[in-house]
C-alpha cells in the first residue's frame, strides 16, 4: 500500500474519525486549561498574596476570620468553624475527588488537562521535526512518512523552551504577587532584587527542564502524577491500555504515516513508554489515547480490529488477570 493509500484508507475509517475527534477534544482541553492556568491569578481566580498574606478563590478574599478574632468581633467558636467549613473540609473535598478519578481512571489530569503535559507534547513535535526524535535520551528516530530531520526547526525549539521557560517563571511568581505589580515591575524595569532572582533563575531551571529532562519530571517528578499512579496501581478495575497477546505478530506490520517504521503505538507513546507492557510497567501513562488511536488507524487500514483497547472495571481485572498468568507461563 503506497503512503497515500494508506492516508487515504486510514482518514477515511469511522473508528480512525472517532479516536481523531478524541484527540481533537483532548487538545482543547489542553489548550482551554493551559490559558486557565495563565490567566487565573490575573483574574483572582485562585492566588495567594504574599503582600496582604490574603488568599483569592474565585474573585473573592478567602477569609478564615482571623483578623476579626484578633479585632474581637467574632469569638473562638466561630473561628473554629471558619477553619473547619473554609480550609480543611474544601481541602479534603477537592483531594478526594481528584484521587477517586485517579483511582478509577489513572494519570487522566495529566494527559487531558495539565499545562506542563501540554508543552511536553508540542515540545516533542518541535523536536521531531528537527531532529526525528521526541527526546534527546531517544535512540532511533521516530519520523513520519515522507519526513526527514530539518535543521531549520532547531531554533523554534529552543527559543520555544526558553519563551515557556520564562513564563513559567513569570506565572508561577504571579501566583504569589499581584500580577499587575509583577508585570509591571517587568516593563518598567523595576523589579526588586528578590522578584529578578525569582524569574532569571526559575527561567533558567525550567528552561533546561524543557529542553531536557520534561518526560523525566513527568514520570519521576511531579508529585500530583505520582499520587495519581499511586492510586491507579491499587485499583485492579482501574482503566488500562489492554493488549491482545494472542495477536502479537500483527504488530511487526503495524505502521501509520505518523509512524511508518512499525510499532505505531511505542512511537506515539509521549512519556516513552511501551503501551504493550503489563501494568505495572505502564506506571506513569496519563491516558492520553495516542498509543490507541495509531493502533486503531494501522489495524483498521488492514481490515483487522485493533490490538489495544482502554478497558475498566470488571474487563480490567480480566486483563489483570490474564497479564499475571501471562508471566506465570
Amino acid at each position: 500500500m503506497t503512503e497515500r493509500a494508506f492516508a487515504l484508507a486510514v482518514n477515511d475509517s469511522p473508528q480512525a474519525q472517532r479516536m481523531a475527534r478524541l484527540q481533537r477534544l483532548r487538545r482543547a482541553l489542553q489548550i482551554g486549561f493551559f490559558a486557565l492556568f495563565l490567566l487565573a491569578p490575573a483574574l483572582d481566580l485562585l492566588r495567594f498574596d504574599l503582600n496582604e498574606a490574603q488568599l483569592w478563590v474565585l474573585g473573592h478574599r478567602w477569609s478564615l476570620g482571623i483578623d476579626e478574632f484578633t479585632q474581637h468581633r467574632i469569638d473562638a467558636t466561630q473561628v473554629a468553624l471558619n477553619i473547619v467549613l473554609r480550609a480543611i473540609l474544601p481541602g479534603v473535598l477537592l483531594v478526594v475527588a481528584f484521587m477517586t478519578v485517579a483511582y478509577r481512571y489513572g494519570r487522566l489530569y495529566c494527559g487531558w488537562l495539565c499545562p506542563h503535559f501540554s508543552l511536553v507534547e508540542s515540545l516533542n513535535a518541535l523536536l521531531q521535526r528537527a531532529s526525528g526524535k521526541l527526546s534527546f535520551w531517544d535512540r532511533q528516530r521516530t519520523l513520519r512518512a515522507g519526513q526527514q530531520p530539518d535543521r531549520r526547526w532547531w531554533p523554534a525549539f529552543f527559543l520555544s523552551c526558553a519563551i515557556f521557560g520564562f513564563l513559567w517563571a513569570i506565572t508561577l511568581l504571579s501566583y504569589l504577587l499581584p500580577p499587575r505589580e509583577i508585570w509591571g515591575n517587568l516593563v518598567g524595569g523595576t523589579l526588586t532584587p528578590n522578584q529578578a532572582r525569582f524569574i532569571v533563575i526559575g527561567s533558567v531551571v525550567f528552561t533546561l527542564e524543557f529542553m531536557f529532562a520534561r518526560h523525566l519530571f513527568c514520570r519521576f517528578g511531579c508529585a500530583v502524577g505520582l499520587f495519581q499512579s499511586l492510586a491507579w496501581m491499587a485499583n485492579p478495575k482501574g482503566l488500562v491500555v489492554a493488549f491482545d497477546r494472542e495477536r502479537a505478530r500483527d504488530c511487526r506490520s503495524c505502521s501509520t504515516a505518523r509512524s511508518p517504521q512499525g510499532s505505531a503505538c511505542d512511537t506515539a507513546c509521549p512519556m516513552r513508554l511501551n503501551p504493550r507492557n503489563i501494568k505495572r510497567m505502564m506506571f506513569s501513562c496519563v491516558q492520553c489515547g495516542q498509543c490507541l488511536t495509531e493502533c486503531e488507524s494501522s489495524h483498521d487500514a488492514q481490515g483487522r480490529s485493533p490490538n489495544l483497547e482502554w478497558k475498566v472495571g470488571l474487563d480490567a481485572v480480566r486483563e489483570t488477570l490474564r497479564q499475571r498468568r501471562h508471566d506465570q507461563g
